[in-house]
């Protein structure tokens, strides 16, 4: 999918899981399920870094093209390093390693223990990352148009202030675990990783989410719905039914995650 798709899809996501966590007696309070739809949307945008052409990989100027090749060399590596024998070689590590979810949870761990050991800047730098990204998934045709420089102070300005609202007491930056604030952090950051390769799955080309497990022979094997189902990226389907269904389900799940927590 494409990146707009892919950031309503994780907002909607965390909105869900919002509305599932109220109905299992852990309600999130309103910054919670907020922030964390926002960091999930951009966290939905985050395994293309494996692409120099991604969003993902523009949105932070020459730090993040240099980190897409670094990133999309290691994938590479890996993929070559860990093929079966009826898989062949590649060049490119797009859709390998970071379309996995044994990245997402790499990925997210490592956020959430950042934030416990490094309390509020690490906070405030991941909020930062997210935010930028989610402005560039969910605003894409208004970030587009717009210089980077306005997108930053956009996404460092909404860090700042919803850094300081998580902060008051009972706003939630325990909420889960109770004594030790933001180590949640890093879940909307593995739900997005996951919701985009559930995406992906959706398209021609599947995606290898499950590896290292074997299947069919295979360690990368690119999982995904029947061929009939699948679609291009950017296709109709994407913009005319999945957007649209996204944003009926997320609005439907934060509305009833505040009214089960009110």
């Amino acid at each position: 999918m494409m990146g707009p798709a892919h950031s309503l899809s994780g907002a909607a996501a965390w909105l869900g899981v919002g509305a599932a966590a109220a109905y299992a007696g852990h309600p999130m309070p309103w910054p919670v399920l907020l922030v964390g739809a926002l960091i999930c949307a951009g966290a939905a945008l985050a395994p293309d870094l494996d692409q120099p052409s991604a969003t993902i990989s523009r949105a932070f100027g020459p730090l993040s093209r240099i980190l897409a090749v670094l990133i999309g060399r290691l994938a590479a590596a890996v993929y070559n390093a860990t093929r079966s024998t009826r898989e062949r070689r590649r060049t490119s590590g797009h859709r390998t390693l970071t379309h996995t979810w044994v990245w997402a949870v790499f990925i997210g761990s490592g956020f959430s223990l950042a934030a416990v050991a490094f309390d509020r800047w690490a906070v405030l730098a991941i909020l930062f990352i997210h935010m930028v990204l989610a402005v560039e998934g969910l605003l894409w045709r208004m970030a587009r148009v717009s210089s980077d420089v306005l997108v930053w102070l956009l996404g460092a300005t909404s860090a700042w202030l919803l850094a300081a609202v998580l902060d008051q007491p009972g706003n939630g930056s325990d909420w889960l675990f109770d004594g030790q604030p933001y180590l949640w952090i890093g879940l909307p950051i593995v739900l997005g990783a996951v919701v985009h390769t559930l995406g992906d799955a959706l398209t021609i080309s599947g995606c290898p989410m499950l590896w290292p497990l074997p299947i069919a022979g295979k360690r990368w094997y690119p999982l995904g719905t029947p061929r009939f189902m699948r679609f291009r990226a950017g296709a109709w389907v994407e913009n005319r039914i999945l957007m649209p269904a996204f944003m009926v389900a997320g609005a439907a799940s934060g509305l009833s995650a505040l009214a089960m927590a009110a």
